[in-house]
């Protein structure tokens, strides 16, 4: 699905040049934050504050040495669009799940520091006409974007960030996608040395991912190249990964190392890891249980309590007609 820069000006489209217009993101993000200001009155319900949960030692990541990161863009607000505090940084970086470390999130950082993210090489490929190896150098050429998001794991927590990367789409668009193309596959890096729970581990690596094209090619996906006006951490992905904020946090892929277009859906890691837990779509949905917890609320980490998960995780306005038809209560 290709996108079109559009406003909806009394009842009508009006379509303008992208160069004259502010972003259809941001347009869309003031929507949904007058939308939640006014959801908030009226119910009540408090969002709670963010700060530091964790009670294990926080874990700054040391610098990369080697490429120079340009200028990255940071935080324009405090909040998100519904007015939910960001995370704190320290809290983003010191809880994570990326079982290719370990499968303890507070020793995530711990196993990560050191990691090597320079150079990096992404491979784009299959039914395209241009195919492509990103380096890490190419993808920074992209204009680099503030996307605040939350961030709702599958585990029923959650997060504010507030990433910087560029739309997925422009990746895209530059390898010219056939016909053909129905699907996106994703590959993360499979690095034993590096990765110490690779060799602790019964899954079947490397991990991958999959999204329908018009999912991809949808403005809020995201690749994601830091967070906080810094560049990414190992334990968040580190140096580029997929965010797909509408989606459980488990199909936002880390350590992003192949891209591939293709006619068949992809087997995800989880699809084949627990198939009778975790399917394709994913797609945030507080009336649809886990076959082992509810959905309908989850814990703000670093907040207190526990607050409403909303349906595609508040995204609903801006992917809701993705789904036209679909049976909304398979969340798999």
């Amino acid at each position: 699905m290709w996108m079109q820069e559009r406003f909806i000006i009394g009842g009508s489209v009006v379509k303008i040049n992208p160069s004259e217009i502010t972003p259809e993101h941001v347009y869309l993000s003031r929507r949904r934050f007058l939308k939640g200001v006014a959801a908030l009155a009226a119910t009540g319900f408090a969002v709670a504050a963010c700060g530091p949960q964790e009670s294990s030692p926080a874990v700054v990541p040391t610098a990369e040495p080697g490429l120079a990161y340009p200028p990255l863009p940071t935080p324009s607000a405090a909040s998100d669009e519904l007015g939910a505090a960001l995370t704190t940084y320290e809290a983003i970086i010191n809880y994570n799940n990326f079982y290719e470390f370990t499968t303890s999130k507070e020793r995530v950082a711990e196993l990560a520091q050191g990691f090597r993210t320079s150079p990096w090489e992404v491979e784009v490929g299959g039914l395209i006409d241009k195919p492509r190896t990103f380096g890490l150098e190419d993808l920074l050429k992209f204009e680099q974007e503030e996307r605040i998001y939350r961030l709702r794991c599958v585990e029923a927590w959650s997060m504010v960030v507030p990433w910087v990367g560029f739309p997925l789409r422009r990746l895209l668009e530059e390898v010219e996608p056939r016909s053909g193309a129905q699907y996106v596959r994703f590959e993360t890096l499979y690095d034993p040395e590096q990765m110490p729970g690779l060799g602790r581990s019964s899954f079947s690596w490397p991990y991958e991912e999959g999204l329908r094209l018009d999912e991809a090619m949808d403005d809020l996906t995201l690749l994601a190249t830091g967070i906080y006006g810094k560049p990414l951490p190992p334990q968040n992905g580190a140096p580029v990964r997929l965010v797909v904020p509408w989606k459980y946090g488990f199909k936002s892929i880390k350590s992003i190392v192949k891209i591939e277009l293709v006619e068949e859906m992809p087997v995800s890691f989880w699809m084949d890891a627990a198939p009778q837990e975790y399917g394709f779509y994913a797609n945030v949905n507080p009336e649809v249980s886990h076959p082992r917890w509810s959905q309908a609320t989850e814990r703000r980490i670093g907040g207190s309590g526990r607050m409403e998960t909303l349906l595609f995780n508040g995204y609903e306005e801006e992917v809701a007609h993705l789904y036209e038809g679909m049976d909304l209560r398979r969340w798999y």
